[in-house]
């Protein structure tokens, strides 16, 4: 449910099928990526994703999701980041 009509709310939820394509739902804002890692914020905190050969075949921030194939090697969410500064001010540290 939106908190108001401009900020929508999905559903978090991840599917990795063979550390090879991963789908994430409920992104709200995507910050940094190469084809090491992936930082974003997500409904449920920050998201990193590492692995190699990552790359972005899919994403739609309008319906909140993202699709990321590569070797999946670690998911993390950083809690820390959240509750502090968020995604911007892990960025800029």
């Amino acid at each position: 449910m939106p908190i108001d009509d401009k900020t929508p709310k999905w559903r978090h939820q991840i599917t990795l099928v063979d550390r090879e394509e991963l789908t994430v739902e409920g992104v709200v804002g995507l910050g940094s990526y190469d084809e090491h890692e992936i930082i974003m914020e997500t409904e449920r905190g920050t998201l990193v994703i590492k692995g190699e050969g990552l790359d972005i075949k899919q994403l739609s921030l309008d319906k909140g999701n993202i699709m990321v194939e590569g070797v999946i090697k670690s998911l993390t969410y950083d809690e820390e980041t959240k509750n502090k500064k968020g995604l911007l001010g892990r960025l800029l540290k």
